[in-house]
């Protein structure tokens, strides 16, 4: 059933659009209980304490790691999906890819009707992946991964594509006069990271990749620190996470460096870095958007064999923000969904 879904002609794809439009309308505007009505049953739950009036329960399984901030948006819009639509969430992560697999043995072993899961190494998650598909759950990948969604038989990709966006951050920098990109990876493994460099070197051109560790925030400072000390020529940085933006503003404040510096995805400092001038732009992908859409979809398929995207990744990126329109996102970043 899934291998037909994706054979879907381009009108039931524009149809398909149309149904979870007006579903993502119908759960914003719903109105709220009045005292005489009896209120929701909130008895269920997944992640977050969402509330579940159907026997839908949907496992996102991602590889962020312990308190990342772009999971938790992610996060944060998987569970409101959930208590929007009367659905179970439950959230899970681990950033190692032979755990993440795990976790999807885990939820078809416990029988979840579908599974959301981000691809940041496809070719560890593969088998489990297929071994879902195999026994009649519904996937749909997110973030990173979109070239093998297909191929591994998911229903459909939800996220931006990473090399398009590398070319745009690419481009933005050529327009503002840098010459030197030194672009940093912070996850080694991560093909979406891969691709977002190369993509920025295919529309820039002089393209250096530095690999850091993530999880050792002084270390990453250092060494881009070392970078920008090593060569003088690298008039920009261009980070792939919020917290590596942040500490490459400081290294280069400490290297004595004039290197612009211009990251992939939101968080608060982020912003305020933008209105303050140090960090030049970022490049939004709109997670919230790739933990509230899957679940939509989901059970559009399940209750209605509703698909999206026609066998097309459902893009919520690549977007920029500046300092042309930090201020308007900077109220919903605060509130976790941007």
């Amino acid at each position: 059933m899934i291998s037909s879904s994706r054979r879907t002609t381009r009108s039931t794809w524009k149809a398909g659009l149309a149904v979870l439009g007006l579903a993502l309308v119908t759960s914003c505007t719903s109105p709220s209980a009045t005292e005489d009505e009896e209120p929701a049953d909130s008895t269920g739950g997944g992640g977050g304490g969402s509330s579940a009036s159907s026997d839908i329960s949907i496992a996102v399984i991602t590889h962020g790691g312990d308190g990342d901030a772009f999971w938790s948006v992610a996060q944060n819009g998987a569970e409101q999906a959930g208590e929007d639509l009367g659905v179970e969430v439950n959230y899970t992560s681990d950033g190692d890819a032979a755990a993440q697999a795990r976790l999807i043995d885990n939820a078809v072993a416990q029988g979840a009707s579908g599974i959301v899961v981000s691809m940041a190494n496809p070719d560890a998650l593969q088998g489990s992946i297929e071994a879902a598909v195999e026994a009649g759950i519904p996937v749909i990948t997110i973030n990173s991964g979109e070239d093998a969604s297909v191929e591994f038989g998911a229903l459909a990709h939800v996220g931006q594509s990473e090399g398009v966006a590398g070319e745009g951050a690419g481009e933005r920098f050529a327009e503002e006069g840098a010459t030197k990109l030194l672009c940093v990876i912070h996850e080694a493994g991560n093909i979406g990271l891969t691709q977002r460099c190369d993509g920025a070197a295919s529309s820039f051109g002089d393209v250096t990749e530095l690999q850091v560790d993530l999880n050792n925030p002084t270390d990453v400072q250092a060494r881009i620190r070392g970078a920008l000390q090593a060569d003088p020529a690298i008039d920009g940085v261009l980070a792939l996470n919020p917290q590596v933006a942040t500490a490459a503003v400081t290294a280069a404040g400490e290297a004595g460096s004039a290197a612009q510096v211009a990251t992939f995805d939101l968080s608060a400092d982020v912003i305020a870095g933008i209105e303050a001038g140090d960090i030049l732009f970022a490049v939004d992908q709109q997670q919230y958007l790739q933990g509230y859409l899957p679940v939509v979809m989901i059970k559009l398929f399940l209750e209605n064999a509703n698909t999206i995207g026609g066998g097309l990744p459902v893009n919520t990126g690549p977007g920029f923000v500046d300092e042309s329109n930090a201020a308007d996102v900077a109220e919903y970043a605060e509130r976790g969904t941007r």
